[in-house]
């Protein structure tokens, strides 16, 4: 094994999180090595993008560059958001939102999308170093110590006065150091692929939007329909898998998953219309528990990122936000830490980071129980209570002064029996 490399910040990572963290550390002139497992461009789940990304994006120097590349990957123009159930339909037009901010974004191929991401963070001087694999972690000593094995499988190991874990479903910090915690969740599998989407003028379906259809006989499962700018879409299915046992679930193959996906589509006629043309031309995979959660996500000399700390459900697409909402509340926390400063973990960086996640957890939680899909196909919306949601929905889950946002899940209920019951919805509002 070589001798002990030396860096000022570590990142275990190279996708949204890992890579705006190394690009706003760079900023402040921090040396900056950032470990990948994996070669980019690499398939990734999770195409929406919220328009508060954008705030991050910018933040962090990225932003330029994606818009530069708009037209080169089909990223596709995003205002909102569209939702199906029966014959019911509903939408949002995140301009029209109760927060100030941008209102617009793209949906993109995360291949593509992360890529220019990493290769920007590794322009603006950070050492980006692909299929290097984390096989050890040591945090006991002051400064953090991995263990590395390079793509011609040599180790090394390399120190820093600072480690972020950016891994994302790989959660190596979590898994190292037995910092996993149950999710509160249901365990539910999401099934999945990109489509020839075939939709050719429907006026019923817009672009511009991503499309949450709900499954007719079970409203527990879903659908997202998300839109490329060349005719292509991600298409998935989410539910309990009890709902996939009813089709004979089988995921020994991807064709044998395209069969249950066939079938599930079959069976959602409105959803099975708007696609009547389209193509499976690519493998169907699938994830099962996604759902997860941690003891705490910061110490002394690490802190987690993304999902790698926390990651609740793809309904309303606010993984990508999470993870760069956690990078710009993290870096000028190390950036303290690295001047030789004291941070309370707790107060200055977990409590704010999961205050935005617990109003989305409010929101998803109340879309598995039917509140919240009855308030978005409520025919009698207020428009100030359609301004509040579509905050939410647009990312901007951490704007205090959006009153929807207090109490969220029990005010989600009462708004629910109010758009039942065809009450004045502000009403809702005011009684809590």
């Amino acid at each position: 094994m070589s001798s002990l490399q030396q860096t000022d910040v570590l990142i275990i990572g190279a996708g949204p999180s890992g890579s705006s963290a190394a690009a706003l550390l760079r900023q402040k002139g921090y040396q900056v090595t950032i470990i990948e497992k994996q070669y980019f461009p690499r398939f990734s789940i999770g195409e929406s993008l919220l328009p508060q990304s954008m705030v991050f994006l910018e933040e962090a120097g990225l932003l330029d560059t994606v818009r530069d590349h708009v037209d080169e990957y089909a990223f596709q123009f995003k205002n909102g958001a569209a939702f199906l159930r029966g014959q019911q339909r509903s939408f949002y037009d995140f301009t029209e939102k109760f927060t100030d901010g941008p209102g617009t974004t793209w949906q993109v191929r995360r291949a593509h999308f992360d890529h220019l991401l990493a290769i920007e963070a590794e322009k603006k001087g950070a050492d980006l170093r692909f299929g290097h694999e984390v096989i050890a972690v040591d945090v006991e000593s002051e400064q953090p110590i991995l263990t590395v094995k390079d793509e011609q499988g040599q180790q090394y190991q390399i120190q820093a006065k600072f480690l972020l874990d950016a891994s994302g479903f790989g959660r190596i910090l979590p898994k190292f150091l037995d910092l996993e915690s149950p999710s509160n969740f249901p365990v539910r599998r999401a099934i999945f692929t990109h489509i020839e989407d075939g939709i050719l003028d429907d006026p019923e379906f817009d672009r511009e939007k991503i499309l949450i259809t709900v499954h007719e006989k079970d409203h527990r499962a879903w659908y997202w329909l998300i839109p490329f700018a060349d005719g292509r879409c991600s298409f998935g299915v989410v539910a309990e898998q009890d709902f996939f046992d009813h089709y004979q679930f089988d995921d020994s193959s991807p064709e044998t998953l395209q069969a249950t996906f066939e079938k599930i589509l079959a069976d959602e006629p409105s959803l099975s219309h708007v696609l009547r043309n389209m193509k499976f031309d690519t493998p169907v995979r699938t994830l099962v528990g996604y759902s997860a959660n941690v003891k705490s996500l910061a110490d002394r000399n690490y802190a987690l990122l993304g999902n790698a700390g926390e990651f609740l459900d793809p309904v309303f697409s606010s993984g990508v936000t999470i993870a760069l909402k956690s990078s710009s509340l993290v870096v000028p926390l190390v950036d303290k830490v690295l001047q030789g400063q004291s941070v309370n973990w707790m107060d200055e960086y977990e409590k704010p980071l999961r205050k935005g996640i617990q109003v989305f957890r409010a929101y998803v939680e109340s879309w598995y129980e039917g509140e919240f899909q009855d308030v978005v196909f409520s025919q009698h919306q207020n428009d100030k209570i359609r301004r509040m949601i579509a905050s939410l929905l647009a990312g901007y889950a951490w704007d205090q002064t959006n009153p929807i946002h207090k109490n969220a899940k029990q005010r989600l209920s009462t708004l629910a029996e109010y758009c039942r019951e065809e009450l004045p919805q502000e009403k809702a509002i005011e009684a809590e």
